[in-house]
């Protein structure tokens, strides 16, 4: 089953480019702006990486941030995310960046958005890995200065593909925004916005129906609301989960207790993501062999998973194929004569490149 996840074509739409800083980046770009850490090593910058909640994480989150400074910091910062995501599979991305974090401390806009874009482009030329970027508001700071953030990124937006909605949840309604999504939809921008996570299933339904939002990230608390599941199901709204970051962060209290299977057994367009994977304990292949572990996934649900991940993108119809076809291709190589019968069987084989190949039925 490793081998299987590891080599598995997927995309990933739920990630934070500052959540990728590891703590060897975080003390070299330390170094070279001249910053001071309040850690005196890399293991001790892990070993704070214990959270209670979302709020204990992000107060880290936001000091490591610090450390990025030029366009250069930026780009490094992408250019090591990508790779990693090579390494994974990761065929196609939609990555988070938040520019607020960034423009508070005076750092320019600009900065921010080109070392972030020219990453992404030698991500494009380089290692064959396609991307859309992001733009999300902080949800704790004030519906004026999203606004304000977002007439900064206009001079950019043929760069940009949706604005989102990130950080502390509670008490940050996605009704707060709904002015600064308006504006963001005139020029063009898609939308989507992290709901439900540690925020009631009301919030799912303001994001869909204010913001009009066209994927929920995390969403993990829509099983709450069954009237909510099953519009979910109905419309195929994409909820992009994170399994190690909702165990990380105190949400459940062990993967066996996670929702995901659940979500998927009830018809939600759910898939893996690896949300901020230098805080959470690994990137999407973990998160995914995690998930298999604790909820005892079959291949033929890790397939599924994936299949979610490319029709949930916002690439073209024409592109999705593309992608779900090398996907199907490369499950043909793998599938086993009982997952025709929802069985997982010999999880622990390696290769079954040597077995006969079985046609795919697709749903």
């Amino acid at each position: 089953m490793n081998n299987f996840i590891n080599q598995l074509p997927k995309a990933e739409l739920h990630l934070h480019i500052e959540g990728t800083l590891e703590p060897e980046l975080m003390f070299a770009l330390a170094a070279r702006n001249q910053i001071k850490l309040p850690y005196s090593s890399i293991e001790e910058v892990r070993n704070a990486y214990q959270f209670q909640n979302l709020q204990s994480f992000l107060d880290i989150y936001y000091a490591g941030a610090k450390v990025l400074i030029h366009e250069q910091d930026f780009y490094d910062l992408t250019w090591a995310y990508l790779q990693k995501a090579q390494t994974q599979n990761i065929r196609h991305t939609e990555i988070f960046f938040d520019p607020q974090t960034h423009t508070q401390r005076g750092i320019t806009f600009k900065v921010v958005i080109s070392g972030i874009r020219r990453a992404l482009v030698d991500g494009q030329n380089k290692l064959n890995i396609s991307s859309h970027l992001i733009m999300c508001f902080l949800r704790d700071l004030t519906a004026e200065n999203a606004l304000q953030t977002l007439e900064e990124a206009l001079p950019y937006k043929h760069w940009l593909t949706a604005v989102g909605l990130d950080s502390g949840e509670a008490g940050n309604p996605p009704s707060k925004f709904r002015e600064v999504y308006a504006k963001a939809r005139e020029h063009g921008l898609l939308a989507v916005a992290h709901a439900g996570e540690e925020g009631p299933a009301d919030y799912i339904w303001e994001a869909l129906d204010q913001l009009q939002v066209l994927r929920i990230d995390h969403g993990v608390r829509c099983l709450e609301d069954p009237t909510l599941v099953i519009e979910l199901a109905k419309r195929q709204i994409p909820l992009t989960i994170c399994p190690l970051s909702n165990i990380k962060l105190c949400v459940f209290k062990s993967m066996e207790l996670h929702p995901l299977k659940k979500m998927l057994e009830a018809g939600l367009c759910v898939m893996v993501n690896s949300d901020d994977p230098a805080y959470f304990g690994g990137h999407i292949n973990e998160n995914f062999l995690a998930a298999q572990k604790g909820l005892e996934l079959t291949q033929q649900e890790i397939y599924q998973l994936a299949k979610n991940s490319f029709q949930a993108t916002f690439l073209s119809m024409q592109q999705k194929a593309k992608f779900i076809t090398e996907l199907d291709e490369y499950y043909q190589t793998f599938i086993l004569p009982a997952d025709l019968y929802g069985n997982a069987v010999d999880t622990n084989v390696q290769d079954h490149a040597g077995l006969q190949k079985i046609p795919i039925i697709h749903s």
